[in-house]
Formats: structure tokens, sequence, C-alpha cells
């Protein structure tokens, strides 16, 4: 089976995300100790999805957070550019889009709000793709990203990186349909801006009033902003927010 390298080629990400499709949400669970509901619940309650609203759950993979946000009565669709992943989620009852983040077929102001969780690391190009976020949401619209990111206890911050990073390709082999898919994973979370350097990262794209809130010690970061209205000012990077 396939795994993608650093230079994240889109062909080889969604043949990657393909080939660890089957078992995916399981997997996700024993890598993450669970905390990845945790996290979840996180990105659900700052999205703060409303009955009437339209809501864009990129790189959704097999749309369980999809089916979370539509719980709040939105309407939410979930895109990926991996069909295996899609195929995965089909039993979940969520419109499901293939969809390439970087060309969106979705018209300008189309959304309310758009979220990604643990996928915008694997675009090829991040600020493009922020950019084709704020096009297809509404002046006003918010946008909500659960990533990884730098532990802010120094030392947690040395063994996160030097250590537990490495064990993460090990422990794939016992549980994911596509091992070697976790060496790029773990390379990937190695490589991925910290928490302000996302924020600013989000703010050339075009977004405004960005903050950042850490959770289970900054290993993943809530990333979310607005999208301004026409006469709206440049953007600005907020504080932290208080962390879990």
């Amino acid at each position: 089976m396939s795994r993608a390298g650093l230079d994240k080629n889109p062909r080889e990400v969604a043949e990657m995300f393909d080939g660890v499709a089957k078992g995916y949400d399981r997997t996700n669970s024993v890598m993450t100790l669970g905390f990845d509901r945790r996290w979840r619940e996180w990105s659900r309650r700052v999205l703060d999805a409303r009955a009437g609203e339209r809501v864009l759950d990129l790189a959704a993979g097999t749309a369980v957070s999809t089916v979370e946000y539509a719980a709040s009565g939105a309407w939410c669709v979930a895109a990926d550019f991996s069909l295996g992943m899609l195929l995965g989620g089909a039993h979940r009852p969520v419109p499901k889009v293939a969809a390439d983040a970087l060309h969106l077929p979705f018209a300008d102001n189309s959304f309310d709000a758009v979220t990604v969780s643990f996928g915008i690391r694997n675009f090829s190009d991040t600020e493009a793709a922020l950019r084709e976020m704020a096009r297809v949401v509404r002046p006003g619209g918010r946008l909500v990203i659960c990533e990884v990111s730098t532990p802010t206890f120094r030392p947690f911050r040395f063994v996160y990186m030097r250590y537990l990073l490495k064990i993460l390709p090990f422990i794939a082999r016992f549980v994911s349909s596509n091992p070697d898919a976790y060496k790029y994973l773990a390379e990937s979370m190695r490589t991925w801006p910290d928490q302000r350097a996302l924020g600013e990262i989000i703010a050339r794209a075009g977004w405004d009033d960005i903050a950042w809130m850490n959770l289970t010690g900054g290993m993943v970061a809530l990333h979310r902003a607005i999208k301004p209205e026409p006469a709206g000012e440049t953007a600005t990077v907020g504080e932290p927010e208080p962390g879990e």
C-alpha cells in the first residue's frame, strides 16, 4: 500500500487515505487513546452550528464529525479528496462530495461555516486552501480548524517530538490497514507549524478575528476565524485563549 511524501502530492495523499479507510475510525481511537472523541466535542462546541445553517466539513474522511455537527439541525456536507474514505462512511446519513480543497465545487458564499479536523496539514498548499475556504463561506461566516500542534510544556514537547511521534508507526502495524501511511502522518505532525504560525497563515489567507485554544497540553489546537465583511479590516491574529 502507498504512503505520501512531505511534498503532499494530491494523488499520493488520496491513495494513501484510500489505503487506511478500512478501520480508520477504530485506528484513530486506539492511536489517540480515545482523545479523538473529546477533540471532536470541542470542535463541535467552537463551531456552534445552528439549525438552518449550511456547514462544509472539509477533509471529512468517513463523516464522523459531519454527523455530530448535523445533530444541531444544520445542513452539513462531508467533502473529501479520498473516495475510499467517503465510501467508508457511506452508512452515515449526511451528504458527501468528492472535492479537492484547492478547487472546491461550490459557489461563492455558499456556507455559513467551514471546518477541517486533522486534514489541513495534508493539503499541498495550506494558504491556497484557506483562501478557497474563504471563497465559499459568506461574509461573517466562520472557520474552525482542529489540528495537531506543538505541546506548550517544554519537557513534554521534547518527549513528544523525540519519542512519541516515532512510536506511532509501530503501533499502527497492529491496528491500521496501511501502517506505512502512519510514517508520513508522524512526519507531517513533526513538521507542522505551531499555533501562532498557523494563525499567521490563516490571516494571510484573508480571515479575521483569529484565535486559538490548546487542547491536551497543545498536542492539538483549535483555531477559529471569521470571514471579513466586504469593508472589513486587515486580518489580525489574536492571543491564545485558555486551553484545556
